[in-house]
């Protein structure tokens, strides 16, 4: 995105060739983006068209189940000379984009649910937009970088306050590509209409797909692995936090900085996991990998409670539901609740079928469990995890060898 918007050529190496990355090609082609990338490569360059240089699609711009695109898609649009409409599979459609359109439509953009029911498809028409100071009710990067984004189209400069931190991977690149951006605790602030300059991106490994082997690493007996290039920014790495609390053995070797963000190989090993109690702060940095988290805590002795996080209902799926339901078909003795859910650990856990919702969290998350379960266990979508790991299996496959 931030390539597209840019003057220049941008050279991402490291790119996840998911689902949800291919869907944000393709948006940007249809707005007249020069876009390199062949099926399969983890290189793709960007030939900028700079910050006012998209033109408008003949077509719907299809997200595909990628909530990032929707939202981060928005605030750019939002500051076209054109109209833009939005839409995706039948999970973008159902999940909730008011609280983008509220803050959006504060800033002065014209946009609208199309069945009003504030969800995609959305529709995005030509406006003028002014800078605002938006305090979030939610912690979401997602949120936040969609402000942050329009603001470079504003008549003024643009803040975002949290409740919390979010990742802030938006500020740093932003940064990075020349944005006149400044951060103060839980706001950031963007100055509009910065000239921004291609860059060369290396892309460190996603703590969201390593997280799966992670706790593969802690609950299989006698596993030990080690997981290079790991992007470990504090803002994003909760579950590192999580797994030292349970009492999972973790170690860092090669800490270092990789296009401005902090990385490190990660070492894990079969470890005696204990219950603890997850929330507050901390459930912004590790929102994503609670389903993972959940399972760990199943295998764990005593009790997990997990609060603070009813953001889980609004994923793509109902995420507190999808995971306490299919643990407890494995034999888990897990409750939900209104905002997280209890799990009391220490139940020798079977294989089950697995509904996925075609979630691609909860797939990987069940795949995982299904390793130390001690029967065997079937996903009902296994390939819904091409949303944003086509490779998973193989790499299972290539650590049971």
């Amino acid at each position: 995105m931030f390539g597209a918007i840019a003057n220049g050529l941008t050279e991402v190496t490291g790119f996840l060739d998911g689902a949800d990355c291919r869907s944000t090609i393709e948006c940007f082609r249809r707005m007249g983006v020069e876009i390199d990338h062949s099926f399969g490569s983890d290189t793709v360059l960007v030939h900028g068209n700079g910050l006012h240089g998209l033109k408008e699609s003949e077509t719907t711009l299809d997200v595909g189940n990628s909530g990032t695109t929707t939202r981060l898609i928005s605030g750019i649009l939002s500051g076209q000379n054109f109209t833009s409409r939005l839409n995706g599979d039948e999970s973008i459609q159902s999940r909730p984009m008011k609280r983008i359109m509220d803050p959006l439509t504060q800033m002065g953009a014209d946009i609208k649910s199309e069945y009003n029911n504030g969800c995609a498809p959305l529709i995005i028409s030509p406006s003028t937009l002014h800078g605002i100071h938006y305090n979030s009710p939610v912690a979401s990067a997602q949120v936040k970088s969609c402000i942050l984004l329009a603001g470079l189209y504003a008549d003024g400069e643009t803040s975002v306050t949290e409740p919390a931190l979010s990742r802030d991977h938006t500020e740093r690149m932003l940064r990075a590509f020349g944005a006149d951006i400044s951060t103060n605790q839980l706001t950031a602030s963007i100055k509009p209409n910065p000239t921004l300059t291609g860059q060369k991106i290396k892309v460190s490994g996603d703590i969201s797909s390593a997280a799966y082997f992670l706790a593969a690493g802690l609950i299989v007996p006698n596993s030990e692995i080690t997981l290079r290039n790991v992007n470990i920014n504090p803002t994003r790495a909760g579950i590192i936090t999580v797994i030292k609390d349970m009492g999972g053995k973790i170690e860092f070797s090669n800490e270092r900085l990789v296009s401005g963000e902090p990385v490190a190989d990660l070492t894990v090993s079969s470890s005696s996991l204990h219950g603890t109690v997850i929330e507050g702060d901390i459930i912004p940095t590790l929102i994503d990998e609670i389903p993972i988290i959940a399972v760990l805590a199943a295998f764990a002795s005593g009790k997990t409670i997990i609060r603070d996080a009813a953001e889980l209902k609004v994923k793509e799926s109902n995420r507190i539901d999808t995971v306490c339901q299919n643990l407890s078909l494995m034999g888990a003795d897990i409750s939900p609740t209104e905002d997280g859910m209890i799990i009391r650990g220490g139940n020798s856990l079977h294989g089950a079928f697995i509904k996925t919702h075609t979630d691609h969290r909860i797939a990987m998350s069940f795949a995982i469990a299904g390793l130390a379960a001690d029967s065997d266990l079937t996903l009902d979508h296994p390939e819904c995890v091409s949303i944003s790991y086509p490779s998973f299996y193989d790499t299972i496959e290539k650590l049971k060898a």
